[in-house]
């Protein structure tokens, strides 16, 4: 017996040490020297103020006479690195792209990465950013992961003309639960409180305000939804929830054998087929 309750015990702790170092390692900034723009993009440097409280830093990839501009946003702890492939492909299309850091990322300075609540206003900032660039563009963005929630939670709505998410968690209950189990296991359903608690303390917001579903339906443009077939972190049930929040005119692809991955990467020929023939109706 009490080798049992020593079992117990050594897992709770475990359990506990675990969450609480999740919650800072997650919530901890990211930042890196970025380096010059890659070549064949006609990138220029730019940065803007964000009501984040900070200067948003990215590359703005201009075409003349565009088909439309699009907005890149990176998945947690990522920056505009991440993006630039898609950047590339977009860009021999015919729109003009901008990428950017997130704050608390990548050369954006800020104290935590807050999951899409303070990441919203600089989703906020760079669409202004883009209007004023191209007046007479039509606007889309592609937002993987948080930054997909970043675009869901920004306030007021952004005003676009496409949307694209990928891979974008309904809650933050369910996307912690989801880590969590994969994580620990049975024992992560235990863990996942200590995690949402964390929030109010690190970042002063509760999970009340990370509910990408409850704002979904207030997008007033076409939406494209995707995720990957096998994605444990935001499962395909998560990804059909969320969907089916969405106004009409929509679209799902579930991407065959992907997991939480770069899903243009996972399956790059059939992703820009399917993105580009979306935007077409820019």
């Amino acid at each position: 017996m009490k080798r049992f309750v020593a079992i117990c015990a050594t897992l709770l702790f475990v359990t506990v040490v675990g969450a609480i170092s999740l919650g800072w390692m997650l919530g901890h900034p990211v930042q890196v020297r970025i380096g010059d723009p890659p070549a064949g993009l006609n990138a220029e440097p730019v940065n803007f103020e964000s009501d984040s409280g900070t200067n948003v830093h990215g590359w703005w990839c201009p075409v003349r006479n565009s088909r439309g501009a699009v907005l890149l946003l990176p998945g947690i702890r990522a920056n505009r690195l991440s993006m630039v492939d898609r950047a590339r492909f977009l860009h021999r299309a015919g729109y003009s792209v901008l990428l950017i850091d997130f704050q608390a990322t990548g050369e954006t300075k800020g104290d935590r990465i807050t999951f899409g609540w303070k990441e919203s206003r600089d989703a906020i900032a760079a669409v202004n950013f883009i209007r004023n660039a191209e007046p007479a563009s039509r606007v889309a963005v592609i937002g993987s992961s948080l930054g997909g929630v970043a675009t869901l939670l920004a306030t007021p709505p952004l005003k676009l003309d496409a949307l694209i998410l990928e891979a974008v968690y309904p809650t933050i209950e369910i996307a912690t639960r989801n880590r969590l189990e994969n994580y620990f296991g049975p024992l992560g359903q235990f863990a996942a409180p200590l995690l949402l608690k964390q929030l109010h303390v690190r970042l002063g917001i509760s999970a009340d305000d990370l509910r990408p579903i409850d704002h979904i339906a207030d997008v007033g443009c076409p939406v494209f939804i995707m995720s990957g077939e096998k994605d444990r972190n935001t499962t395909p049930e998560d990804t059909e929830t969320l969907f089916s929040r969405a106004q009409s005119p929509k679209q799902l692809w579930f991407v065959p054998k992907a997991g939480h991955v770069d899903l243009h990467g996972a399956a790059t020929p059939e992703y820009e087929g399917r993105v580009l023939k979306f935007l077409e109706k820019l």
